[in-house]
């Protein structure tokens, strides 16, 4: 017997729970969050080019999921998790 709701926090993946924030949360903190995340990864990719492993991280983007999926799922719900809690933060 299950003793949640399927829409119960616990049952959910970072991902359903980080979809569900940011359609109920304020906009404009939401837009801002997703912006310094937009701007983490235009950095990362400026490193990336500046040390010539452009080409190496798209062939390895393409893998990871599949070498190594736990490893894959646990950062990117990571992502998903710091993100509502940096929403969540600035909505109370």
């Amino acid at each position: 017997m299950n003793i949640f709701d399927d829409d119960d926090f616990m049952v959910t993946t970072p991902k359903d729970n980080f979809l569900s924030i940011i359609k109920t949360a304020n906009e404009n903190i939401v837009a801002n969050e997703l912006e310094k995340m937009f701007a983490r990864l235009a950095y990362a990719e400026k490193l990336l080019e500046e040390h010539g492993l452009e080409e190496q991280y798209e062939g390895g983007l393409k893998a990871f999921e599949f070498t190594d999926p736990k490893e894959y799922e646990n950062r990117v719900n990571s992502l998903f998790i710091e993100t509502v809690g940096n929403i969540v933060t600035q909505c109370e």
